[in-house]
């Protein structure tokens, strides 16, 4: 989307973007609000990042993976693909990206709950004291 936004390549050499991908581009919110929890130990700013990035990361990926099934589908029956990125499928190198992606939010989540169940635990034992 960048790249023919700032006319980096000729237009008609940029393919259209998917929809799940203006979605996506939301991503970035679940990190702000990871970081703005960190300075205080802000447990409601942390739960916040851990529900943006479901609906914000996880959500269009699960969606585009099921948007993109179809191409995928034909590309491995019939042999045909009509986009091309270095020479390989695009739906291929996107699938690849998608669990790439995947994963990577999926260790975002695991590490904050993982942060938010420390957190807990120490404000309960100020609390008792």
């Amino acid at each position: 989307m960048c790249v023919a936004h700032f006319k980096m390549l000729p237009h008609d050499q940029v393919a259209m973007p998917y929809q799940w991908e203006y979605p996506y581009l939301l991503s970035i919110i679940p990190s702000l609000f990871g970081l703005l929890s960190f300075p205080r130990n802000n447990i409601s700013y942390l739960v916040l990042s851990m529900i943006s990035t479901g609906l914000f990361s996880v959500a269009p990926l699960i969606y585009g993976s099921m948007e993109m099934f179809p191409m995928a589908q034909q590309l491995y029956r019939h042999g045909k693909a009509y986009r091309f990125i270095f020479g390989f499928s695009a739906v291929s190198v996107m699938y690849l990206l998608v669990v790439i992606a995947v994963q990577v939010h999926g260790w975002q989540l695991y590490y904050s709950k993982k942060l938010l169940d420390s957190w807990f635990t120490s404000t309960q034992e100020k609390k008792k004291k």
